[in-house]
């Protein structure tokens, strides 16, 4: 097993892709035990990619590239710069609320912070915000794209930990409000100490110009209360909320906005397959080092450590978090969903906690692993694509990750902060 774990940190230290890191060190205990048979790795390999609220993954994946494709993100963008560009630090406000909007529509933090690098940087710095400040609100406030639904991470957590994945998807809707909140205040007193946007102040959009953007995002604001009362009714499993997201995607982008051909379809399936064949193969290899963890009895030893600590849940949860918050640093979310699920889950709920409660809480915690290092996934994307130091991220991402472990906090303390809405599905 130590074999296992030096491989994986040297391959994880020297850059190779996670897939065949998690692969090649899985390896190595089965070329070290003659006790276990080769045939056991592919057997590994397939069985973890099937299953059927695994589809929900590619589905909302894809729906998210039609969304992007049909002209709904500069809509939401527009409703976003009317609802708070008027404020101090106004356009810190707008990548915060457009990120909120867009959980409803992409699922992926990553893929929300690289947009808005792509679009929002450039008039940042005409304003005269920092690169450290701008790069901050960029990432940290992507975040909450993976919260509120559809979050893929949530799907990937219901999958490997066998809950309900309507519930989590519906217990994302207030956590990633309250996480939004919690950034835009957090910003705005950035904003003011530097004096960020201060002439704006008070120029506030005509009513009649909030409602236009409204009614021009009608159709992408729509889209996750189907989502969210199609699954509270019974109407669809999640897996079916996420084909018809796909349908409904498509009709949206197709005849409604008219923004969508088929040049345009053509590049979002090939993205999207692009996107699942790196997913899969990280579920694929990350089975196979769940197997070797399981056959070690990982999970039991790491429980009885974390339990004999103290037999309170509190302080049980609390280094829970902490070693979510150190995976984060070290590992991509996708990985650390995937293996610490299984060995985290069983110890909360024999404490007490509702597994749902902890799904919110774990994927805050990995979310912010993606702004920290040295592997902090959208740090890396928003300092590569707008050239910044990384030393100038971290100084500004730092009142921003001291609010989102507040929100946890609080998630942690009033848990119907996450299950009063999960609580009104039957």
């Amino acid at each position: 097993m130590l074999l296992v774990i030096l491989t994986f940190v040297l391959l994880l230290l020297i850059n190779v892709p996670i897939a065949f890191t998690l692969g090649i060190a899985g390896l190595m205990y089965f070329f070290t035990q003659a006790s276990v048979p080769m045939p056991v790795v592919v057997q590994r390999m397939i069985t973890g990619t099937q299953s059927y609220p695994l589809l929900a993954v590619p589905f909302f994946i894809l729906a998210g590239h039609i969304m992007n494709a049909s002209g709904i993100t500069a809509r939401l963008m527009k409703l976003a710069d009317a609802l708070t560009g008027h404020l101090v630090g106004g356009l810190a406000h707008v990548s915060i609320v457009l990120s909120m909007l867009m959980g409803g529509v992409s699922g992926s933090s990553n893929a929300d912070c690289a947009m808005q690098t792509r679009i929002l940087l450039p008039e940042m710095r005409k304003r005269g915000y920092s690169d450290a400040f701008a790069s901050a609100v960029l990432a940290c406030g992507s975040l909450t794209t993976a919260i509120i639904p559809p979050s893929i991470g949530l799907v990937l957590y219901g999958f490997v930990g066998q809950v309900s994945i309507g519930k989590l998807l519906i217990a994302g809707i207030i956590p990633g409000i309250l996480m939004g909140l919690a950034m835009m205040f957090t910003a705005y007193l950035y904003a003011r100490k530097n004096g960020y946007d201060a002439d704006s102040r008070g120029k506030k959009k005509s009513f009649k110009e909030l409602i236009i953007a409204i009614r021009e995002s009608f159709w992408a604001l729509l889209f996750p209360v189907i989502l969210v009362l199609t699954i509270r009714f019974g109407i669809f499993t999640a897996t079916e909320a996420a084909a018809f997201a796909v349908v409904y995607a498509f009709l949206v982008g197709k005849f409604i906005y008219r923004e969508l051909d088929w040049v345009k379809l053509k590049t979002c399936l090939r993205d999207c397959a692009e996107d699942n064949a790196m997913i899969m193969l990280i579920i694929s290899m990350a089975a196979v080092v769940s197997y070797v963890l399981a056959y070690e009895k990982v999970p039991v030893k790491l429980a009885n450590f974390i339990v004999g600590v103290s037999d309170n849940p509190y302080i049980i949860m609390a280094t829970i978090i902490v070693f979510l918050l150190i995976a984060g640093m070290l590992m991509e979310g996708t990985v650390n969903i995937l293996l610490l699920t299984p060995i985290f889950l069983p110890i909360v709920t024999r404490a007490g906690f509702d597994p749902v409660h902890f799904g919110i809480i774990m994927a805050i915690l990995i979310q912010i692993g993606g702004i920290t290092p040295p592997v902090g996934v959208n740090m890396y994307t928003v300092c590569s694509l707008g050239g910044i130091p990384i030393e100038d991220f971290i100084k500004g991402s730092i009142p921003f990750a001291i609010a989102l472990i507040i929100v946890v906090g609080l998630i942690v303390a009033f848990p119907q902060l996450s299950l009063f809405l999960p609580g009104l599905v039957k």
